[in-house]
């Protein structure tokens, strides 16, 4: 099957360290399908060599197993081909289609890396030009609007060159092997299913942490916040993966038709919940790995007085009888003390017990997303004690872990969370990427924390870097009795 793969912003952040890393990978795993061709457009102009030429210094700073020796870059872009291109310029997008056209691929792929303001004239473009016929797909990364009012306006201008069949809203944590895992474990394996309920579950946290700040996105960050950088999308994909009922089968829409319903079913906001269940962060300065780090208020392009959030803690539950009185914990930041993104989900203590469990302890099941993947079950053993000595007291257990490592047991050279994406969306795939549906119900469970937020004279809370955010997260859950992970 060939295919083309047009990179809109081929030139930009998100094309050299995700995007062509990505398809690099899948070229060097076989795994890219033959007769294919990546093109390249932006408002430089560049030579097809030239373009290579940057690539390739530019694939000198990706992580070094991802990083191509020469000889394989020098095969690897032999693909790789470069247009001029004004996304404002009818006629570049008439050059765009004839050099399509010419070459006639079974798929052609439009991904558009570019800024969000840009999609709508770039679609209308493309249908203009020609460019919307029934091999075609569109990409759209995150974020597609900044609330559910520009989130739709985004959506019908794009419905209205292509179907939805067509559209791949793309969210790169659905790529990751451990969300993939968590959906086979909990559909492909009849171990868990029966106790995936709130009569077993006490409750289910899901972190998203960064120890890095804004860096040189201040601007952006401005505009954004962790609510709809995070929030809005990986954090509530994560709750409907986890929450989700069993699809009536793997069919994309039978998937997302499911967790559509988990949206829905989502608490609504009210005043009372959002003043107490809401916990809004900013990091000052602080210390991270030994080294002196600035506040998000000194970072470049950030507003001296700015309320923009870093930080984002959550509790919400679900309205259906599968998970009814069962809180359910968000939390994301930057300048936090560690990166890690894992799901929690707490069981109940043994209705009976008979032995002794240490105190404040309970079986879990771990999802570790980064950085790395795997899973961890967590239960209760006789025998040792954590220092190695025999536990005297009959009675008394200690805490073991069944410990999976997707890296350990499949090896390093698993397919990263971009690749199986894009190989995907060449191979007409819909499982993994959002429908329009999803991201209006998703924007607008979050629209009333954001309306809070504007209506009120209250700043974030500080919180130093280095930390794990404000004092009021851990309050958050410590009301239901619970405690972050972290905190164990």
């Amino acid at each position: 099957m060939s295919f083309d793969l047009v990179l809109f912003g081929g030139t930009g952040d998100l094309a050299w360290r995700k995007l062509l890393p990505a398809l690099f990978q899948a070229w060097r795993h076989g795994s890219l399908p033959p007769g294919g061709r990546i093109l390249g457009v932006a408002r430089d102009d560049l030579s097809d060599e030239a373009y290579r030429a940057l690539i390739a210094s530019r694939l000198d700073a990706v992580e070094s197993d991802k990083r191509p020796r020469n000889e394989e870059f020098e095969k690897f872009a032999q693909l790789l081909h470069y247009q001029r291109m004004d996304l404002s310029s009818p006629a570049d997008y008439a050059r765009l289609a004839e050099c399509l056209r010419e070459r006639n691929a079974d798929t052609v792929v439009l991904y558009l890396a570019t800024a969000p303001n840009l999609f709508t004239i770039a679609c209308e473009q493309l249908g203009a030009a020609g460019l919307n016929t029934p091999q075609t797909r569109v990409v759209l990364e995150k974020p597609l609007g900044h609330d559910l009012a520009s989130n739709r306006s985004i959506n019908a201008a794009v419905r209205k060159v292509f179907d939805e069949r067509q559209i791949f809203r793309i969210d790169h944590y659905l790529g990751k092997p451990s969300v993939q895992n968590l959906l086979a474990l909990r559909f492909g394996n009849a171990l868990f299913e029966p106790l995936w309920r709130r009569e077993t579950v006490a409750s289910v946290e899901i972190t998203m942490a960064e120890k890095i700040g804004v860096e040189k996105r201040g601007a952006f960050y401005e505009g954004t916040g962790a609510l709809r950088d995070m929030v809005q999308n990986h954090a509530l994909q994560l709750l409907c993966a986890i929450a989700m009922e069993p699809p009536i089968n793997a069919h994309a829409d039978a998937i997302r038709d499911e967790k559509l319903k988990v949206l829905r079913s989502l608490a609504p906001w009210t005043p009372a919940t959002l003043s107490r269940d809401v916990v809004r962060g900013q990091y000052t300065a602080g210390s991270l790995s030994g080294e002196r780090v600035n506040g998000y208020l000194n970072e470049p392009g950030v507003a001296p007085d700015s309320r923009t959030e870093t930080f984002v803690a959550l509790r919400t539950e679900i309205a259906n009888w599968r998970w009814a009185g069962v809180p359910f914990y968000i939390r994301t930041g930057k300048r936090l003390a560690a990166h890690e993104a894992h799901i929690a989900v707490n069981f109940r203590p043994a209705p009976h017990p008979i032995y002794r469990t240490p105190l404040g302890m309970a079986n879990k099941l771990v999802i570790h997303l980064q950085p790395r993947d795997g899973l961890a079950l967590h239960l209760f053993s006789a025998g040792n004690d954590k220092r190695g000595a025999r536990v005297s007291d009959a009675q008394a257990l200690a805490p073991v872990q069944l410990d999976l490592d997707f890296d350990k047991r499949f090896g390093s050279e698993r397919v990263g969370a971009y690749e199986r994406l894009l190989l995907d969306v060449i191979a007409g795939r819909l499982n993994l990427f959002v429908r329009a549906d999803e991201q209006e119900a998703a924007w607008r469970w979050v629209e009333p924390i954001m309306q809070s937020w504007k209506d009120s004279d209250d700043h974030p809370r500080p919180y130093a870097a280095g930390s794990w955010g404000p004092s009021a997260a851990s309050a958050l859950v410590a009301r239901d009795g619970n405690i972050w992970m972290e905190e164990c």
